[in-house]
């Protein structure tokens, strides 16, 4: 886990947005059209349903989503032509016990 990576992710509005989207996805997205490829969001959310809630260009996002990744806030996995991305919550839980103990 590196801290300073991290708080360089969290700085900007829209990548904050989307970690909360992808806290409980199932509150921001419909999941209706995952279910009916035998997916769900424990894979994920497709980077295509974040581009549309964020209303930005998809190579904005795909840029923000690979920044939050080289961070360790995502893990992302490939299925078919499609990327989903989920919340590390490892080293998320890990950057929250290094806030308690070093701030």
């Amino acid at each position: 886990m590196e801290p300073l990576l991290i708080y360089k992710a969290l700085s900007n509005e829209t990548r904050s947005q989307i970690m909360l989207w992808l806290k409980n996805p199932e509150e921001f997205f419909d999941e209706r059209p995952y279910l009916e490829q035998n997916l769900n969001f424990q894979i994920g959310v497709c980077v295509g349903d974040i581009q549309a809630r964020a209303g930005l260009a998809q190579s904005v996002i795909s840029s923000y989503l690979l920044t939050m990744q080289k961070a360790g806030l995502l893990e992302s996995e490939r299925i078919g032509k499609w990327t989903y991305y989920r919340r590390n919550e490892k080293t998320i839980q890990e950057f929250s016990e290094y806030i308690k103990k070093k701030l």
